[in-house]
């Protein structure tokens, strides 16, 4: 098929990100000479400054690397919900929900400490030489791009209101900036700085990336934080609020190696982030999928019905057990039993209600959202909100995009950047939070905190119940796929709820549709919004398939016959993939962006 891009081949270094300028940073350090690991990191930093709208130095970050011959491991930046984050003092103030902006919304940050983390234990250059992009783009501005400028237009009234300290960085003369002017940061090219000067005390180069972790984690970043979030701000409860993060939950808190989940699928192993977050819905998919066999044609009418159901029952599985504040039964849920046993519920029509399963005979427990479109039971759901029409898709998260407001209820989305080095060195990872629109920025910083802790229930019993100490079910899932042990293929797309249907889209039409990585990519695409959003205010769609409109007349036709609602997008709107891969025979080195978004580039040699 013809493509929109050529599919880059190479054999000394491949890098894929969501923004040609951290492609440009990690393509360079690889240059330079370093490796897989070097690049990712310098990569991830100039993200935090090219795509403010979508993460930041407070956000989050789950990532998997791996060396040329072994398995994957996880690092998990994801930060957990503060000491003072229990359901008793959010319900105490009225709460039903925890606030999708502001500063209750804000968990640990987990993704400069994970950077660091990474950089320290498994990279080879100094921090000062990855760090370098970041603080060149923060000091000499980056360009914006309209998504950059909508993202503050969303919030310009909420800024001049009440998120004074984001006014004085992105309202210029007051108003939001225009499109292709310059976006400089110089607040937060200096707080690098600082993270550099404290790495000069170091007496290697493993104990000077430390000193600037611990610069972060107890040093000047901690302190500032905590004076910050005992302000009060508007959030997207109506009313102002105090946060209650603190220094000393910074302090208290490290970054976790850990080890992927894996599921077989067909001759690959697919590796996925555990079920603190949502990476094994993409398993269970799988599972499923292998079972029933993926259909020859996979742009047709019959390939999208079963990978929407099977998304289906997979997703209200996430919303009956994972979690990070009870233990969560991952291998009932990815046995061979248990996926013949949900395949076997997919039939020819649409289903309608929300329907997790029973593994090992364990009863299913679904948390209830005021303005949900779900029932707090099992069974039939009921819309509402939105009554018989879907509301307007967003084209860059593939979320409602009715939110906007002056509460700070936009959308965010995610970052992504895979790279493989010419030893096989391997990194996919997945940074996101600290959203420019979704919290005040911290003025003596230059960024604003992150607000994960949306994805948490006030309700008790649950797994993700608000908890202190445990991570909110995030949406951020890197991938990985490996043949005989080896990691050839990192993956991953943006897109909150979607990202584990997009990638199931593009890892589909890869592996079973002998697709390359750019072909795979620029399929026509789609995805579900059948069950409740991991996002506030926690919306449902049942039986709502979103689809570019690119596919055909008669698939579309066919799919409202078995009974889905169907939603067209536009043609190139749904998803932001990116993928590097190795060879195992050959060593050729490969890699695909998403031309979506016009912003996502891969380059190498």
């Amino acid at each position: 098929m013809a493509t929109t891009r050529p599919e880059l081949w190479g054999t000394f270094g491949m890098v894929a990100s969501t923004h040609y300028l951290a492609t440009a940073a990690g393509m360079a350090v690889l240059e330079a000479g370093g490796t897989a690991v070097d690049a990712a990191v310098a990569a991830g930093f100039a993200l935090q400054v090219a795509e403010p709208h979508l993460n930041g130095p407070g956000g989050d970050l789950p990532l998997l690397f791996a060396r040329p011959d072994g398995p994957p491991t996880v690092l998990c930046g994801q930060g957990v919900a503060p000491a003072g984050a229990t359901v008793d003092h959010y319900t105490g103030l009225g709460l039903q929900l925890v606030p999708g902006s502001g500063l209750l919304a804000a968990a640990v940050p987990g993704s400069t400490a994970a950077w660091l983390t990474l950089l320290r234990d498994h990279g080879t250059f100094e921090l000062e030489t990855v760090l370098q992009y970041a603080v060149h783009l923060a000091e000499g501005g980056v360009p914006v791009l309209p998504t950059i400028a909508r993202a503050v237009q969303n919030v310009e009234q909420l800024f001049a209101d009440d998120w004074t300290t984001s006014a004085e960085l992105y309202l210029a003369d007051g108003r939001a900036p225009r499109p292709g002017s310059v976006l400089r940061n110089p607040v937060l090219a200096g707080t690098y700085r600082k993270l550099l000067a404290a790495a000069r005390s170091g007496a290697s180069r493993e104990a000077r990336v430390d000193a600037a972790l611990q610069a972060w984690t107890q040093g000047f970043v901690a302190e500032a934080v905590d004076a910050f979030a005992r302000r009060e701000f508007l959030d997207s409860s109506g009313e102002r609020h105090a946060g209650v993060l603190t220094g000393a939950d910074m302090a208290s808190w490290r970054p976790t190696y850990e080890d992927p989940v894996t599921a077989p699928f067909g001759e690959w192993t697919v590796a996925k982030t555990r079920p603190w977050g949502q990476g094994p819905v993409l398993l269970q998919q799988l599972r499923m999928l292998d079972l029933l066999g993926v259909p020859e044609d996979v742009d047709g009418a019959e390939f999208v019905h079963r990978v929407v159901e099977v998304g289906k029952l997979a997703f209200a599985d996430r919303e009956a057990w994972y979690g990070d504040a009870l233990p969560v039964p991952i291998e009932a849920l990815l046995s061979p039993a248990y996926a013949a046993e949900r395949a076997a519920l997919i039939g020819e029509r649409a289903d309608l209600s929300l329907r997790p399963g029973s593994p090992d005979g364990r009863e299913p427990r679904l948390a209830s959202f005021p303005e949900a479109a779900t029932a707090a039971g099992i069974g039939e759901p009921t819309v509402a909100r939105t009554g018989d029409r879907p509301p307007p898709i967003d084209a860059g998260t593939g979320e409602s995009a009715d939110r906007a407001g002056r509460d700070g209820r936009s959308p965010g989305d995610t970052c992504h950047v895979d790279v493989v080095d010419r030893w096989g060195n391997t990194v996919a990872a997945m940074p996101s939070g600290g959203w420019l629109q979704s919290s005040p920025v911290i003025p003596a910083l230059g960024f604003p905190l992150g607000t994960r802790l949306q994805m948490c229930a006030l309700q008790p019993g649950l797994p993700t119940t608000l908890t202190p100490g445990t991570r909110p079910r995030t949406t951020l899932s890197p991938s990985m796929a490996l043949r005989d042990g080896r990691v050839e293929l990192a993956f991953g797309s943006p897109g909150g709820d979607q990202q584990d249907q997009w990638q199931l889209n593009f890892v589909l039409r890869h592996l079973s549709g002998g697709r390359n990585l750019q072909e795979a990519i620029d399929s026509p695409s789609f995805h579900s919004t059948h069950f409740p959003s991991s996002f506030y205010p926690r919306d449902a769609h049942p039986g709502q398939v979103v689809l570019e409109d690119r596919f055909a007349p008669e698939v579309l036709a066919e799919l409202e016959r078995r009974g889905h609602r169907v939603q067209l997008s536009g043609g190139w709107t749904l998803g932001r993939m990116c993928a590097v891969a190795r060879d195992r025979d050959s060593q050729v080195l490969r890699a695909g962006a998403d031309p979506r978004g016009a912003q996502a580039y891969a380059a190498g040699r």
